[in-house]
């Protein structure tokens, strides 16, 4: 089966990583997978050594037109099966290109970011009657779409992101590796959260929450994977100087880090304060690496995460909320190891990639 992949986006993220994984694991499936996106963007260089056909192109709106008749070329010349965006803007590009091409073929949708905004005027309703099925990754995505866009429910389908887990597991190896690497001692407990560099990951409550518990407590260190996205720099100084602000000298920011499972195997308690996540990517692989974890009480979290099973949930934006919940785990070790436990059984159960990327097939051949 071939399939052109499309995404477009400039920025590195969940959305990006989910769709650099997905080729992945449809290649090992053995489908032909041609990809589609913006010249020298992230996606660009990490899918660059995949074995693929790439069509990198300029996708400033000046452009559009040209890439309109570029793409129908590209159509017309190969017999695909399947076209599949993880990026709804791709649709303005695609589906003129497919009208212009004369290929009826099947055009996919994964939704991950919610809309603000209503998009059931003509324009949209022409763009969207062109999609034949559209995969939600969170039920407040799901919403969303039926909410804002011109789609029957028919064609929206609940297909949580998936998580490698034969790749995030829970290791001895790791965690002594990730500990010896970071400088944690025995007995320091090691708080973290992971995610780009962007407002409304909740950085600052997890800065705010780190200054108030070193007050309390002497064995605390606190870490922090991610770096920039694109255009993000001065957000990340802001939040270092933040730190630096509050005297938080038991901190490290780690920045970018290719392999994040020593890491986050040092943690013992893992933070996720995210104000408004689509899924939770993060979260999701956390807890497949076993943690015990700590999140907002929001969106996409909500699919995810079990209060008192497998997480603790805070009241979204509440610093105080934030550190009663971090506290219940510095405090009871036990429940550390349990949680982890259940987490970890969750991801199996619910967000298993493999699982995930059979029901794609299997809708991808109901459609072929």
């Amino acid at each position: 089966m071939k399939i052109l992949y499309s995404c477009l986006s400039k920025s590195w993220g969940g959305m990006e990583m989910i769709t650099v994984t997905s080729i992945k694991k449809l290649l090992e499936r053995g489908l032909e997978i041609t990809l589609l996106c913006t010249a020298e963007s992230r996606i660009h260089t990490e899918t660059n050594n995949l074995g693929i056909i790439i069509h990198a192109i300029n996708s400033n709106e000046v452009q559009l037109p040209l890439n309109i008749v570029k793409v129908s070329g590209i159509l017309k010349e190969a017999q695909f099966d399947i076209v599949h965006t993880h990026a709804s803007k791709d649709l303005w590009l695609l589906v003129p290109a497919l009208k212009l091409s004369g290929r009826n073929i099947p055009l996919f949708l994964t939704k991950h970011v919610g809309s603000f905004i209503t998009k059931k005027d003509i324009l949209h309703r022409n763009i969207y009657k062109r999609v034949d099925k559209v995969f939600a990754i969170s039920n407040v995505i799901k919403y969303n779409l039926l909410e804002t866009c011109p789609l029957d429910e028919s064609k929206v389908t609940l297909l949580h992101n998936g998580i490698d887990v034969k790749y995030y597991f829970p290791s001895k190896d790791f965690k002594v590796n990730g500990r010896r690497k970071w400088g944690i001692k025995k007995s320091e407990i090691l708080i973290g959260m992971m995610g780009r560099f962007s407002p409304g990951k909740g950085h600052e409550e997890f800065l705010s929450a780190a200054n108030k518990l070193n007050k309390k407590h002497d064995n605390l260190k606190f870490i922090v994977i991610g770096e920039a996205s694109r255009g993000e720099d001065e957000y990340a100084k802001k939040i270092k100087k933040t730190a630096e602000g509050n005297n938080i000298k038991n901190i490290i920011f780690t920045g970018y880090l290719s392999d994040v499972r020593e890491t986050l195997s040092a943690m013992d308690i893992f933070v996720f304060p995210s104000h408004a996540e689509a899924f939770g990517l993060a979260l999701a692989e956390a807890m497949a690496m076993g943690l015990p974890t700590v999140c907002s009480n929001s969106d996409g979290v909500l699919d995810i995460a079990i209060n008192g099973e497998t997480s603790f949930l805070f009241e979204n934006k509440n610093v105080d909320s934030l550190i009663e919940k971090i506290e219940l785990f510095i405090n009871l070790k036990n429940k550390r190891k349990s949680f982890g436990e259940k987490g970890r059984e969750r991801v199996i159960d619910n967000f298993n990639l493999e699982t995930q990327i059979d029901k794609v097939i299997e809708l991808y051949n109901n459609y072929a």
